[in-house]
């Protein structure tokens, strides 16, 4: 059965860090590119940020640049978000999801380029 598990999430005070996982399970991992999106209330879905499956290619949005950090392991199936200097607007449910796509600076944000989902795990940032 194929699954994609986040975890790590939690509430974090501003300035502070978090690092998501994201494990694979069910399929290999190295044979997919993934996305990590979220979506705060009331808004739309986000890109957040991409690793190619090789682990060399890597895109953030603008917003988290500098800031969060996007890696994989592909021995232990699990992609990771390292998210530094946490600020209230990052607030938001995360989710990972896998792509075969060869996505673009541009594509990659694209959602219906990516066929399977994890179930999301809370972030908040607040003092």
């Amino acid at each position: 059965q194929v699954q994609l598990v986040e975890s790590g999430g939690g509430l974090v005070q501003p300035g502070g860090s978090l690092r998501l996982s994201c494990a694979a399970s069910g399929f290999i991992l190295t044979d997919y590119n993934v996305g990590w999106f979220r979506q705060a209330p009331g808004k739309e879905r986000e890109g957040v940020s991409y690793i190619g499956s090789s682990g060399g290619t890597s895109f953030y949005t603008d917003s988290v640049q500098g800031r969060f950090t996007i890696s994989r392991d592909n021995v232990k199936n699990t992609v990771y978000l390292q998210m530094n200097s946490l600020i209230p607007e990052d607030t938001a449910v995360y989710y990972c999801a896998r792509s075969t796509y060869l996505a673009g600076s541009v594509s990659w944000r694209n959602a219906r380029f990516y066929d399977h989902w994890g179930q999301g795990t809370q972030v908040t940032v607040s003092s």
